[in-house]
């Protein structure tokens, strides 16, 4: 008997096993008079699709959930799978890199397939150890590498449970317009990008007949940037099986069913559609709005499905995205907070457009909020509205029994955005509760310190000497107690402050270095009329750094403290005229209280200027003002910095700061690419109110020592620059020519140029350098 079970229990296993193989073993393309369909294992699909990645809060694009232990994976999938599963989620779009088996692990235990992407050179690639930034799609290497690649990915996906299909690239038609804007009067035919797309396409069409040549059992589709060059796709992409397009329409897809029918041919999938969840009129967050767009999207797709009496060429959709992306407004800065900046215009979204301003938020396309990471690295999702109401939408069967126009309307009809919102007010309400959102700790260390002196050839005395205070005063052993309390405000989504503050205890006397940040705990000897005493307790609680910021319509506001900034010799400061002032531990090594003061940047309307004001804005520098403004013209970028000092700084800080006298400064700088070539000229004004000022020169002259006085004149003031840079592929040329006059003078040259080269610029007047 017992024998009988366990073979009854190996052939029930073996047949789940095999069906389980056989349910995503076969998808196809079926097209017949009443439109195209997806079919898996002959059974009619729509995609109820997602674009999903895992990017923890102070994450970007380097962080790979792939990278982290089995646990961890599994940890992370199966809180967002089980969401995604339970709102009719039944695929998920994921870029090349998920491993096979959390492909198959996903599909195995929720039910949701994977369209996996390949990138196909849409960010640059490496091609003989070189990498380029911008693919040329017309060079034998770059098109034999990417077909090995995509070959390669192939061999090693086509037989894994739960892969739906492959998409190629990611709207890569944009990316050739990477070199600058084309005039708008050329011809279309005649423009870079429309020669440059050609071979692409050409391109996309190898690679998919490469596919499909070893995978016949799971369709192609490419990725493409809404309807731009439909045309060259139709005459170059007859073996993609499917037009994959990344659309921002706002509430319709307009005509572009009709056009790819009647254009193409092909059926329709949504690589990318969605809205964002931030209103940038109230400046709050705005679920409703993203939900009435989402349910409008998803209502025309299930309308163009095959059958249904439309263009009948829809197979589904993925929305655009599933979390929020913290870092995808600064990519690699401000990846702890939740950047509300709009950085691109689409009028289709009219809840909060206005003409010429931007309104598209990039960290607040997720239908859900993300919470703050545990120790694992793992965080949980809290869902928005829209959530709620695409789990109403794809509870719909499209290809159900008496599924026709009006029932799908009928469905939408019936979801309840007000539900929706009510539903997803308590999920708010829980990730404000985690975060604290007004007021919270951001501190909170102690550090303890020990210090040994000791030695046979030093003055130390042995034992402290009453009322001195020379330091190191002591041998022996001795610590220190440092305590930092943080706290932090967010009294509305576009202000925060966040303020440090450093505790004292215990200060120890024998360090020999004598200026280090907790020194200032140390006894102070007062002298007065009524004798000496010693003062114990001085300066034991201080600011140690602070930061604010504020998200206005018309600017962005940052303040700093002790806690550093970047430089803008990336945004047209030529010369240098602004430095970096991020100084690590030496900050607290020399008692340092720079940077200080604050930036501002426009926008709307101020877009292109930018301030910086401050007591010390880098160690050192005097109490001034900086402005800069830029703008391009005729595709020159044009950048004007102006600098002025309100006061001389009175005191030493150390030896690489010392007060420099007021000045006062001007540059001028253009910029520009041609092709591989680019060229960036300046000029700098500067040192004016040093003019009149006596100096002396000592010069060898035949072997007699002449020491000459002059005055600084206007002449002295003026100075320019040129620098050229030629990239050809594995050689890069870059060179650079200057001439200041004596007080002419910037700053170093803080820019890297290709691989992190950097000529010895030093920015000081008085010099000649090529």
């Amino acid at each position: 008997m017992m024998k009988n079970m366990i073979c009854w229990v190996i052939l029930i296993l073996s047949i789940t096993a095999h069906n389980i193989s056989a349910q995503s073993g076969k998808v196809s393309i079926a097209q017949n008079s009443t439109g195209t369909t997806l079919k898996v294992n002959d059974k009619s699909f729509m995609i109820n699709g997602m674009n999903w990645d895992y990017f923890p809060i102070g994450t970007n694009y380097s962080y790979s959930l792939w990278d982290q232990t089995d646990a961890i994976v599994k940890a992370a999938l199966d809180d967002e799978m089980s969401l995604l599963a339970n709102m009719g989620v039944n695929s998920i779009r994921v870029y090349t890199g998920i491993p096979k088996k959390w492909i198959s692990y996903i599909y195995e235990t929720y039910g949701i397939y994977t369209m996996l992407n390949h990138p196909f050179g849409r960010y640059g690639l490496s091609v003989d150890g070189v990498w380029y930034p911008n693919t040329d799609y017309g060079d034998p290497k770059v098109r034999a590498l990417l077909i090995s690649e995509i070959e390669k990915l192939v061999a090693d996906y086509k037989d894994t449970p739960g892969l739906l299909l492959y998409l190629l690239g990611n709207e890569n038609n944009y990316g050739l317009f990477w070199e600058g804007a084309e005039t708008e009067d050329i011809p279309m035919q005649d423009r870079k990008s429309t020669q440059k797309a050609y071979p692409m396409y050409t391109l996309f069409n190898e690679g998919a007949k490469s596919i499909k040549k070893a995978d016949p059992n799971h369709p192609v589709a490419l990725c493409n940037g809404d309807l731009l060059f439909l045309d060259i796709i139709a005459k170059e992409c007859k073996d993609v099986d499917i037009f994959g397009t990344n659309v921002y329409r706002g509430v319709s897809f307009g005509d572009l069913f009709e056009r790819v029918k009647k254009e193409y041919g092909k059926p329709v999938l949504f690589t990318e559609f969605g809205a964002d969840a931030f209103n940038v009129q109230t400046n709050e967050e705005d679920q409703r709005a993203q939900a009435m767009f989402m349910l409008n999207n998803w209502q025309e797709i299930y309308e163009n499905a095959a059958g249904l009496g439309k263009s009948g060429n829809a197979i589904g959709g993925y929305t655009f995205q599933f979390s929020d992306g913290w870092w995808k407004y600064g990519q690699t800065k401000n990846l702890d907070l939740h950047d509300s900046n709009a950085s691109w215009s689409n009028g289709g979204y009219f809840s909060d457009y206005t003409q010429g301003e931007n309104n598209m938020n990039e960290e607040w396309f997720g239908i859900c909020s993300k919470g703050s990471s545990n120790a694992l690295g793992l965080y949980k999702l809290y869902p928005r509205a829209a959530y709620y109401s695409l789990k109403e939408a794809h509870s719909l069967d499209v290809f159900g029994n008496g599924v026709d126009i009006n029932s799908i309307k009928n469905h939408f009809a019936t979801i309840n955005l007000s539900d929706a919102e009510l539903k997803a007010r308590g999920d708010k309400a829980a990730l404000l509760s985690t975060s604290s959102s007004k007021i919270s700790l951001s501190r909170f260390t102690a550090e303890f310190n020990t210090y040994n002196t000791g030695g046979s050839l030093i003055t130390t005395p042995k034992n402290p000497v009453v009322g001195s205070n020379i330091f190191p005063n002591q041998l022996g052993f001795d610590h220190t107690q440092s305590f930092y309390v943080g706290v932090e405000a967010k009294p509305t989504n576009n202000m925060r402050a966040n303020v440090e503050f450093n505790i004292l205890g215990n200060v120890a006397q024998n360090p020999i270095d004598q200026i280090f940040y907790e020194n200032r705990g140390r006894p102070v000897l007062i002298k007065g009329n009524n004798g000496t005493f010693t003062l114990q307790d001085n300066n034991r609680v201080q600011v140690y750094r602070a930061t604010y910021a504020w998200d206005h319509k018309l600017f962005n506001l940052n303040g700093f403290y002790r806690t550093g900034h970047y430089h803008w010799g990336y945004e047209g400061d030529f010369f240098g005229l602004y430095p970096e002032a991020n100084y690590g531990p030496n900050i607290d090594i020399y008692n340092g209280i720079a940077p200080f003061g604050f930036e501002v940047e426009g926008k709307k309307r101020f877009s292109g200027l930018k301030a910086a004001f401050g007591p010390q804005l880098w160690w050192g520098a005097n109490p001034a003002v900086l402005v800069k403004y830029s703008k391009e013209v005729a595709k020159f970028k044009l950048t004007g910095v102006f600098h002025e000092d309100l006061e001389q700084l009175g005191l030493t800080e150390s030896s690489f700061a010392i007060p420099q006298p007021k000045t006062r400064r001007l540059t001028l700088h253009a910029g520009r690419k041609f092709g591989k070539l680019g060229i960036d000229i300046g000029g700098i004004w500067a040192g004016q109110p040093l003019n009149g000022r006596a100096f002396q020169l000592v010069r060898e002259e035949n072997g007699v020592t002449n020491v000459y006085q002059d005055v600084i004149k206007n002449t002295d003031n003026w100075g320019g620059k040129i620098k050229l840079t030629l990239q050809t592929g594995k050689f890069n040329w870059y060179a650079q020519s200057a001439v200041h006059g004596l007080v002419a003078q910037g700053g170093a040259d803080l820019t890297q140029t290709f691989t992190g080269w950097r000529l010895k610029d030093s920015g000081s007047g008085n010099q000649y350098n090529f």
